[in-house]
């Protein structure tokens, strides 16, 4: 089981992987939305706001988020490992219910392009 520090590591990563985007994925990371990560198996959920093509967290919160943010993620800390690492293709895992995905229909568009 991944630990809170993989979590937030990861979360990094893919931040660092939003801010060298080019194309329509730079255009999909340049979204300006309030966050939320809600890790499942740890019952943690990271939040902040994803701005200037990269996602800033700013907080770590027990449990699930009291705020609804824009963009909220919910899976295990593993499959947020392995999706960063590439080792999990996010439709299936979307598709499958291993992760949910809950934004406006436009961003969910736009998201698309970054996940």
């Amino acid at each position: 089981m991944a630990t809170i520090e993989e979590c937030r590591a990861a979360l990094e990563k893919l931040s660092e992987h939003m801010g060298s985007a080019e194309g329509d994925v730079r255009a999909a990371a340049a979204l300006d939305r309030s966050v939320s990560c809600h890790i499942t198996d740890l019952d943690t959920t990271f939040v902040g706001r994803m701005s200037d093509g990269r996602i800033h967290v700013r907080d770590t919160l027990q449990g699930p988020p009291a705020d609804k943010a824009q963009i909220r993620l919910a899976m295990t800390g593993d499959d947020l490992v392995a999706l960063v690492d590439g080792e999990l293709h996010f439709a299936r895992a979307w598709g499958s219910g291993r992760v949910k995905l809950h934004a406006g229909v436009r961003d969910l568009l736009l998201l698309r392009k970054l996940l």
